[in-house]
C-alpha cells in the first residue's frame, strides 16, 4: 500500500539521522506539546533526557498458542524523543498487521511466533523538528487504528 509509504516519509519529517546529527545541544524537549502533538500520553527519563509516549493496539485479537496477547504483552506503539543537536530525534515501533506491510523500512520485526493474525513492528528514525516528527506519529498511527 503506497499510503504507508507515504506515511512513513511524514513521519520520518526531517532527515534520516547519521551520529553526526545527534550531539547534544538545544533546547529542553516539551513533554506537554509531544502529548498535544501526538495525542498521547508520555513520561520523561530526566536522566537520558528522552521522552516516550505509547500507544496500544486495542483494535487487534491475537492469539499466541491459545493464549489471548494484550497490548501491555506486546501489542503497544512507541515513540522515543531525545534533542539531536538544534534538532530532535524519533525511533519507536509502530504495531502492524502483516496486510498493513508494504514499504521500505528501517527495520520490520516481530516479538512472538505463530501469532494469529500475525503481527509485526515497524522501527523507524528521523531526525528533525519537534513539531514534525510528532505530528508525522500521529498520523501514522491515526492510519493502523492505533489509540
Amino acid at each position: 500500500m503506497r499510503r504507508h509509504a507515504a506515511l512513513l516519509a511524514l513521519l520520518l519529517g526531517g532527515t534520516l539521522g547519521g551520529a553526526a546529527a545527534l550531539a547534544q545541544g538545544g533546547p529542553a524537549l516539551d513533554g506537554a506539546r509531544i502529548e498535544r502533538l501526538t495525542g498521547l500520553k508520555g513520561r520523561l527519563d530526566q536522566k537520558e533526557g528522552v521522552f516516550k509516549v505509547s500507544a496500544p493496539r486495542t483494535d487487534l485479537r491475537v492469539m499466541v498458542a491459545g493464549v489471548k496477547m494484550t497490548p501491555p504483552m506486546g501489542l503497544t506503539s512507541w515513540a522515543a524523543f531525545t534533542r539531536a543537536g538544534a534538532h530532535t530525534a524519533v525511533m519507536g515501533d509502530i504495531v502492524l498487521t502483516e496486510d498493513q506491510v508494504n514499504i521500505n523500512v528501517v527495520a520490520i520485526h516481530n516479538h512472538m511466533t505463530g501469532e494469529t493474525p500475525r503481527v509485526l513492528f515497524l522501527r523507524y528514525w528521523g531526525v528533525g523538528r519537534t513539531i514534525d516528527l510528532a505530528r508525522g506519529l500521529k498520523t501514522a498511527l491515526g492510519q493502523t487504528a492505533t489509540h
